[in-house]
């Protein structure tokens, strides 16, 4: 196991599913369409995927698990992708192919950082002792200049909040240059700071070529932040390793597009098995959706990736790649009871839009119901019980029905 990668998947196909798997074992690695010259006994010996198992799975699926040599690839992510979601999704034997499931051998840790700081390190630069992380996403998403941006941004951290993060839509337009919204941010933060010893963390949005993240990254240093966002899919694997090497900052990583590879019921990769790439390559916060929320996902798997992110990847003392989850996604004081039930902890980061924004006593009480319902779900007092006390929380409860 330990010079081995393991994948799972969920297969249908009208072939014998024993045969079918030897066809992805083959395919993704020594074989092709026929026998040639070459593939002795001996190379397949060393270098072929092994079928370790096939089982019958509800509504006609199969559950495959294969495993290739790390000598095949090395510990390189973009190879592993080749490897393990590669040209299956291409093999005709199939109707159905979903990538469930991936164990990595810990010589990937030689190569690969991990999170730098997660949910601990993020946890102390926001100056708390404990989660949630109560968070909030600028909206309008685009439209606002970089002196509206930091009203709202003011507004916000005079409410108590935690987290801003820019919109995944709000980089560099020309409505809203990065360096100029960079400045008026950070210069409302750090005085907030200096009167309240609270630096609310912003993850500014520095998605963009590789040369241009890294020059980001180096703005948000010298303006006295401590964390990044990036679109992970838009920017793929090297150019989010190339800017981990380099970053001393918290990675706030936004899994928009996410949609395209794990929302169909037929092809498909499972969260799970994808965020351990971008936890192996460095990222400190995931978004995992949301209990209740307005996407297509269900809470089961919303609930499920968030577990994931809190689960060792590997058995190497401090070097599991443990990473803060990101509940969003319609997020408002109601979901907190039944995410804190469903995950069974409170180590997280909770982002609401308009679950703050949208509060009829404003920025602030907004906050402040989020933490009220924060601490009901954590003592296991019913929301509505402790809204009989607490005025901003009872002002929500009404505001979302």
């Amino acid at each position: 196991m330990s010079h081995r990668i393991w994948a799972r998947y969920a297969v249908r196909t009208s072939q014998e599913p024993q045969r079918a798997a030897e066809v992805i074992a083959g395919e993704q690695s020594t074989g092709t369409f026929t026998p040639i010259p070459g593939e002795t006994d001996e190379l397949r010996e060393r270098h072929a995927a092994r079928v370790e198992a096939v089982r019958p799975a509800a509504g006609g699926w199969h559950e495959l698990e294969i495993s290739w040599p790390l000598a095949n690839l090395g510990p390189s992510l973009p190879n592993l992708l080749a490897t393990v979601a590669g040209n299956l999704w291409e093999v005709k034997q199939f109707s159905g192919l979903k990538l469930l499931d991936l164990k990595l051998p810990p010589a990937f840790l030689d190569k690969y950082r991990g999170p730098q700081f997660g949910v601990a390190g993020t946890l102390r630069l926001c100056g708390l002792s404990a989660g949630p992380v109560i968070g909030t996403i600028l909206k309008p998403s685009v439209g606002m200049n970089p002196g509206e941006t930091a009203a709202l941004v003011r507004q916000l951290a005079e409410g108590g909040i935690d987290f801003i993060k820019d919109d995944e839509l709000q980089s560099d337009g020309p409505h809203c240059p990065f360096e100029a919204r960079l400045d008026a941010v950070m210069r409302v933060l750090r005085d907030h700071a200096q009167r309240t010893g609270k630096l609310v963390m912003y993850a500014a949005n520095i998605t963009g070529e590789i040369d241009e993240m890294l020059r980001r990254h180096h703005q948000v240093v010298r303006a006295g932040g401590t964390c990044v966002m990036v679109s992970i899919h838009s920017v793929g694997l090297p150019a989010f390793t190339a800017l981990r090497r380099e970053s001393s900052l918290v990675i706030h990583g936004h899994r928009n597009g996410w949609g395209l590879l794990g929302r169909s019921s037929d092809i498909a990769v499972s969260f799970i098995a994808w965020q351990k790439l971008w936890r192996l390559a460095g990222v400190d916060h995931l978004h995992c959706n949301g209990i209740a929320n307005k996407f297509w996902e269900s809470d089961e798997s919303a609930v499920a990736s968030a577990r994931e992110c809190l689960k060792p990847m590997f058995d190497v003392a401090g070097k599991g790649c443990e990473i803060m989850p990101v509940f969003s996604s319609g997020q408002t004081a109601r979901q907190a009871p039944p995410t804190y039930a469903a995950l069974g902890s409170a180590d997280l980061l909770f982002a609401a839009g308009g679950g703050i924004m949208a509060h009829p006593g404003g920025a602030a009480a907004g906050v402040l119901s989020l933490r009220q319902a924060w601490e009901a779900a954590v003592q296991g007092i019913p929301l509505e019980k402790y809204a009989a006390t607490h005025a901003e929380l009872r002002s929500a409860l009404e505001r979302f029905p």
